[in-house]
Formats: C-alpha cells, sequence, structure tokens
C-alpha cells in the first residue's frame, strides 16, 4: 500500500466531502450515473501492489459526486430518510477516527458513557419511563429483533420455559397478534426469531390503516398462552398512529407484550402539536426506533427501549460462563454496551445521535418536527388544490396521491424522478398505487417544497 501522510489525506478527504455537500441543493436529485457508467468508473483491476489512497478517494469521490441519489439533500422524498445533520456527519467522522470498539466499557469508556448520556436524552425527548433501557443497532429492524428477542424471552419465561437454554423444541407456542398494516420488518424479525412469519395473527385496521383495538381485544379473549403484540407509531404509507393507550390497557390486561414499532413517528412526542399521536407509548414493554430517519443521523442507527431490563439483558448475553469468552473484560461496575444488543464489536452509533441531540437542542428538535409535518401539509394542500386525490389524513410527514390511475401514476413518478427537482417513489395504499411524499429532513425548507410542488404539479399536468 502506498503511504500518504494521514492528515494531508483526511484534510483532502474533507475537502471533497464538503464540496459534495454543497453541490447537494444545485444538482437533480436523482443518480446521474447509468448501471454501466458506475461499472466502469469502479470495475478497475485490483493491483496486486495497491495505489496511493489519495488517488482511491479521489475516484470514489467523482463517482460519488453523480453516482448517488442526493438523499442528504433537502428535496428528497423518496422514503423516510433524514439527511444527516451537519453536527452528526462530523460525528460520525470522529467515530470512524477513533476506531473504537463500543462492545464493552474496557474497550471504550467514550462510547459507553455517550451510551448513557444519549439514552437519558432520547428516553427524555420522547416521554419513555427512565427506567427502559436502551441498546443502539443497525436500524429499526435490529431494534425490532432486539425488542422481540426480550419479548419471547419474557413471555416463555413466565410459562416456565427457558428459551435461551432450550431454543423453540418443545416451548409453549405464542400467539403474535400483529396489525394488518405492519411493516415487513417486523415480519423479518419474527423470521428470525423462529415465530414464524405467517402464523401469527393479523388484526383489521381502519381507512387509515390504524388497528382497530376492538378486534385486537376479542382476539386477545381467544388467546390462552404466551402472546405478544405489535403496534404501530407512525404508518409508513398514511403517518396513522394505532391507538396506542387503548392497545397497551388491552394487552396489559391480557399479560401479553407490547411492542410498538416507532421507525420515525415515535419523535411525534417531541412535537407539542403531534404528540397526542403516540399517548400511551409510554406503557409499551418495548419500542423500536431509527435514529436515520427523522433524528437525522447517518445510517447504521436504530435504537430499541425495553421496559423489562431482565428479559432485555437475558435476551442478548450466554448466561453460562462456559459459553463465554475468558479474555472478555466485563465490567461489573459499568454499563457494558453490548448487552443491550446482538452484537458483540460495534462501532460507536450513540456519538452521532449525541451530536444532533446537543446541537438542535430540545427547541431545535421540535422545530424539525413541527416544520416538517407543517410541510407535508402544504403539499397535500397544494396537490389537492391542483386536482388530485390525496388519499391519506396528513397526520405527520407523509402525504399519499393518486393521479388517476396505476399507470398514469407511475409515469408520473418516472417523470419527476427524471426531472430531477425532488425525488419521490411509488407506493400501493388500499389497493391504489399512489406517488408517497416523506419529508423528514432538516435541510429541507419551506422554498423546497414549493419548487418541487410546482414540479409535481407541472409534470402531472403533462402527462397524459
Amino acid at each position: 500500500m502506498s503511504e500518504t501522510p494521514t492528515r494531508e489525506l483526511l484534510e483532502s478527504t474533507a475537502r471533497l466531502a464538503a464540496d459534495y455537500r454543497e453541490s447537494l441543493n444545485a444538482r437533480p436529485v436523482r443518480s446521474l450515473m447509468s448501471p454501466a457508467e458506475l461499472e466502469r468508473a469502479l470495475a478497475v483491476p485490483l493491483t496486486d501492489s495497491g495505489e496511493s489512497p489519495g488517488d482511491v478517494i479521489a475516484a470514489l469521490a467523482r463517482a460519488g459526486a453523480s453516482g448517488t441519489t442526493a438523499s442528504a439533500g433537502p428535496r428528497y422524498f423518496g422514503f423516510v430518510i433524514g439527511g444527516s445533520t451537519p453536527a452528526a456527519l462530523a460525528a460520525d467522522w470522529l467515530v470512524s477516527a477513533w476506531d473504537q470498539n463500543g462492545g464493552l466499557y474496557a474497550t471504550s469508556p467514550l462510547i459507553a458513557a455517550i451510551e448513557e448520556v444519549t439514552a437519558d436524552w432520547l428516553r427524555e425527548l420522547a416521554g419513555l419511563p427512565s427506567s427502559m433501557t436502551v441498546g443502539f443497532v443497525t436500524g429499526c429492524q435490529m431494534a425490532s429483533f432486539t425488542a422481540l428477542a426480550a419479548a419471547r424471552h419474557r413471555v416463555l419465561r413466565n410459562a416456565g420455559w427457558d428459551v435461551e437454554a432450550q431454543g423453540l423444541f418443545g416451548a409453549p407456542p405464542i400467539e403474535v397478534l400483529v396489525s394488518d398494516e405492519a411493516h415487513y420488518t417486523i415480519f423479518m424479525a419474527l423470521r428470525l426469531l423462529g415465530l414464524g412469519g405467517t402464523r401469527l395473527r393479523r388484526v383489521p385496521t381502519d381507512a387509515q390503516g390504524r388497528m382497530r383495538a376492538a378486534a385486537l381485544g376479542a382476539l386477545l379473549e381467544s388467546v390462552t398462552g404466551p402472546c405478544l403484540v405489535c403496534a404501530q407509531a407512525g404508518n409508513v404509507n398514511s403517518g396513522a398512529f394505532d391507538p396506542l393507550e387503548e392497545i397497551a390497557a388491552l394487552t396489559r390486561a391480557r399479560g401479553a407484550w407490547l411492542h410498538v414499532d416507532g421507525a420515525f413517528g415515535l419523535w411525534a412526542a417531541a412535537a407539542p402539536s403531534r404528540a397526542h399521536l403516540v399517548r400511551g407509548v409510554a406503557r409499551a414493554d418495548s419500542i423500536a426506533t431509527d435514529g436515520h430517519k427523522w433524528l437525522n443521523v447517518p445510517y447504521d442507527c436504530g435504537i430499541v427501549f425495553c421496559a423489562d431490563e431482565a428479559a432485555h439483558r437475558s435476551a442478548m448475553t450466554l448466561a453460562a460462563p462456559s459459553l463465554s469468552a475468558p479474555y472478555l473484560a466485563t465490567s461489573t461496575r459499568q454499563r457494558d454496551p453490548h448487552e443491550f444488543v446482538p452484537e458483540e464489536s460495534r462501532r460507536g452509533r450513540a456519538v452521532p445521535v449525541y451530536a444532533a441531540l446537543r446541537s438542535l437542542g430540545r427547541a431545535g428538535l421540535t422545530e424539525l418536527i413541527e416544520r416538517n409535518c407543517r410541510q407535508a401539509r402544504r403539499f397535500a394542500a397544494g396537490l389537492a388544490a391542483a386536482g388530485h386525490a390525496v388519499l391519506n389524513e396528513v397526520v405527520l410527514n407523509q402525504v399519499v396521491v393518486d393521479f388517476g390511475d396505476a399507470e398514469r401514476t407511475r409515469r408520473i413518478v418516472a417523470a419527476l424522478q427524471e426531472d430531477g427537482t425532488c425525488w419521490c417513489g411509488t407506493t400501493v395504499w388500499q389497493g391504489r398505487t399512489a406517488m408517497r411524499i416523506s419529508v423528514s429532513s432538516w435541510a429541507t425548507t419551506d422554498a423546497d417544497v414549493e419548487r418541487s410542488l410546482a414540479a409535481m404539479v407541472r409534470i402531472a399536468h403533462a402527462t397524459p
């Protein structure tokens, strides 16, 4: 490997990264390179002796300048993706520079301490009990996996079964009740945990995708054994919330475990005008959320909250000493982060969250959530005024729009993506193909919304 002074390499990389970020407002939001062009740019012969690190980084920066989708910019509305705040991005660079293993207090006291402080802030902002344990994982998929592993432990332990020691062979069957509108990551987590993706029972929802509490109550009456209930805070299409307060009362009366998928909707708690939507979430047994959605931190950050510390730890740690590596210097006095997540070796995922929250402050996070919700309502009003059907009640940051029929909607979305002013995707909502708008970036201004709205209306008008 050719030698390049580390300071010189990092400083030149910082300039390239800053150039990229500064380009996002002016460039088209779509990727400007075809698959063939990306292949030509990246698929170079691997040399025996290696290349200069500076040359490698420069080549990557050239490909990234045009080959990326500008999802970090202000007019990306295709998925619930929040562009990283400047403080979160810079903190993520520090995480890589520090090169810490955040699994143990012994390997990084700094990461362990940051996790504890950040966990306190997150519980406060979400209105959750201070006793809830917190783990930082890769994303909401793994947060739900971790939470449901704790749930599996608790409901089986209550039935007299040690699932960590004995597995699921011969275990009492677990009844799993999920919203008919549950996100697919819930089904994946259940599959990975051996609970099956199809043997569960679906609870009907209303026209906005909210679980019907009465229907859940009826199903719970027929359940006699261990039981898990999965509810939702923020439907990925409509933004709607299950009636969490009613659901929590029903599950608690039945002795079932309540898990809430709050991938982005949990942070409605930070906005006074939206906080009523998550009323009851503090009574959940576990909650999963993403940092890289509405908290606007870089990817590779999900967060799990659990009200049952014993279940959380038991599901994630090896109780038998013979199954633990003798060289692991676990702490008896300090918190070891790995005890709350599936991984041992892991980066300091809490650091960008710490930086984002400290830089925004309570008022800054509130303003971000309130602004994005207001901007979503502006999209809905503008499109409805232009004669297009908005299919959902815009209660949060999601807008679902039907342009008349499935094929026309697909043509309009494709033309909008090609135009490059903004980026939206398609979805299927209540059997209708629609365009979905997700507003979740700190960088999105009202001017960006008006510019994007004008492009949507213009392109829809020009598309037969």
